[in-house]
């Protein structure tokens, strides 16, 4: 059997990489991240109806000055009169497409128009955003069917966009406004989106008793907010503390006792504080609330619950037994559960705030299955069936509930899968490459920003568009 480190330092030679072009294995686009927006402008094609883009664009302090309100096709032709696919000059920063008027099949043609430029028109981390009204909210059979087409249009882009260009698709349902809207438009507009693709989810409109805004603090925004974050002691756990620390946010960090030292180097460098904690314990709520209270302060609430720790016991079905079953669906799923019930009783001292934030981990295994990974996969898929019945359940309260489901991201644990079979993974997606902990980190604020409160009971796939499942 060839030995994968050698074949992993092989790869990473020049001879070795040009090997692997020749071979057709290009090296990955790099991704802009961070909070840095577009370089270029960033265009408005407002179709017919639409109305929110230019305003939530506003909100944002973006000029939409160079809106394209001409959506006429340029043809052309070359000397042998063939078509020359038109290209939008200067390249853009990013296009948002309102198309949240269109209630046509026939309107669909705008879509295209518009869009056809901007697939040699973006700059390199480029981003597409397309807006739609939600079929919740259109009458028609012909109007829900344009709802879903759009979704079509948008998963497609995002595979036939290069140079690390992203596309995804924000819907609107009955209620919301551009305010709504502005959170999530500056989040696929930043660096910090930069391994989310080909998505869509929901904008609804923020409950009563929220009090977030768009035009808070953006460098600061859970400034003064208490942060739990669990499985905080390594790898996508730390990389969302500190996260979390950076935008201002008193973190308090858990994982079990064994992991205690590198949980307080972690709580220590974010000066929040650190909890050894096995969260199966049946107080483990109580024993949050009582830390919060004991080490943050008599009066002190949870702004956000980040329920990041998970463990995976992978065995074919055919090798399951009960006790590898078991653990996975207790510590991935049926904890948190609890968790959330004690901390969601509004009278108990160090609980969630009136208007918190609560975000689960699915995973692409959730949405898709995947080999060996029965448990695994139950629990994922567990977590965004909680997540849609908590939205529902909290209906009545400003409290968002939502979930991420990243695909294959760069950890240690990664790290130790032969190099083949990683480069498989890495390159089994839109973007052509593995994400880092930081991509999830970032779409995890996003749904716990104080801007944030219409984003509700949605799970985003953090994947570069993983080619496996929805």
């Amino acid at each position: 059997m060839a030995d994968t480190s050698f074949l992993e330092t092989l790869y990473n030679t020049g001879p070795g990489r040009a090997v692997a072009r020749q071979a057709g294995l290009k090296d990955p686009p790099k991704l802009r991240r961070g909070q840095d927006m577009p370089a270029g402008s960033v265009a408005l094609a407002a179709l017919p109806g639409g109305i929110v883009g230019a305003k939530a664009l506003a909100l944002l302090g973006i000029d939409t000055t160079e809106a394209l309100v001409d959506v006429a096709e340029n043809r052309s032709r070359d000397e042998r009169g063939r078509d020359v696919p038109p290209a939008y000059s200067p390249r853009r920063g990013a296009l948002v497409v309102d198309a949240t008027g269109l209630r046509e099949i026939s309107q669909l043609e705008l879509i295209r128009q518009v869009l056809r430029p901007a697939m040699k028109g973006l700059e390199r981390s480029g981003r597409i955003i397309i807006l739609a009204t939600d079929a919740s909210t259109v009458k028609g059979l012909e109007a829900h069917a344009v709802a879903q087409a759009i979704d079509g249009i948008n998963r497609t882009i995002g595979k036939e966009l290069r140079g690390g260009s992203t596309s995804n698709l924000l819907y609107l349902k009955d209620g919301a406004s551009a305010e709504d809207l502005s959170s999530s438009l500056a989040f696929l507009l930043e660096g910090r989106s930069a391994f989310v693709d080909g998505q869509a989810w929901r904008i609804s409109q923020r409950k009563d008793g929220d009090e977030g805004t768009a035009t808070g603090d953006r460098d600061k925004p859970f400034e003064g907010r208490i942060v739990v974050v669990t499985g905080a002691a390594r790898g996508i756990g730390a990389a969302i503390a500190r996260a979390f620390g950076r935008d201002g946010a008193t973190v308090v960090a858990i994982d079990v006792p064994q992991a205690g030292e590198n949980l307080s180097a972690v709580a220590n460098e974010l000066g929040g504080s650190a909890l050894q904690l096995d969260i199966t314990a049946p107080d483990a709520g109580n024993r949050i609330a009582s830390h919060v209270v004991a080490v943050h302060g008599a009066g002190k609430k949870i702004w956000a619950i980040v329920h990041n720790a998970g463990i995976t016991r992978d065995k074919m079905l055919a090798n399951l037994d009960e006790k590898l079953w078991g653990s996975v669906l207790e510590v991935n799923l049926a904890a948190q559960i609890r968790i959330n019930a004690i901390l969601l009783d509004g009278e108990l001292p160090g609980g969630l705030d009136h208007n918190a934030r609560i975000v689960g981990i699915a995973s692409t295994s959730g949405v898709a299955g995947n080999k060996g990974q029965t448990n695994y996969a139950a629990s994922k898929a567990g977590v965004m069936g909680l997540v849609w019945a908590m939205a529902d359940e909290l209906a009545d309260r400003p409290v968002t509930v939502n979930a991420v489901a990243p695909g294959f991201i760069e950890t240690d644990m990664t790290a130790a899968i032969p190099f083949v079979s990683r480069e498989i993974f890495r390159r089994t997606n839109s973007l052509q490459q593995g994400g880092q902990p930081v991509d999830v980190a970032e779409t995890i604020l996003h749904l716990c920003d104080p801007a944030s409160g219409g984003v509700d009971g949605q799970v985003i796939r953090v994947c570069g568009q993983n080619l496996v499942g929805a």
